[in-house]
């Protein structure tokens, strides 16, 4: 396992309160595990960025996904938006739903 898929695999940890309602708690792992696409998508990727590219997005993807669980925690009303629009900018990095199977036409 690399350095940052340990790192990472520590927040995966369920951190949200035993008070969290079972929708909150299912909405986060939805969340994290969509950033987790984007990771791997990332590092399939690879050869297309620098280092630094990558280290940089890894680590914003690690706080983010904490923060996430922050904002699980705190009953973020505005959990969706904030969340929809980081999704939004990492795709814009990682083209991530341009990857996805176009649908069939007949």
């Amino acid at each position: 396992m690399l350095r940052s898929d340990h790192a990472l695999a520590g927040l995966l940890v369920d951190l949200c309160p035993p008070d969290v309602s079972a929708f909150d708690r299912i909405r986060t792992e939805f969340y994290r595990e969509e950033f987790l696409k984007h990771r791997d998508c990332l590092r399939r990727q690879r050869d297309a960025y620098s280092e630094c590219t990558i280290s940089g997005m890894e680590a914003a993807l690690r706080h983010v996904m904490a923060r996430v669980d922050e904002l699980c925690a705190n009953g973020s009303a505005d959990l969706d938006q904030v969340v929809s629009g980081l999704l939004r900018s990492f795709d814009g990095v990682t083209k991530l739903s341009a990857w996805s199977d176009p649908p069939v036409t007949h």
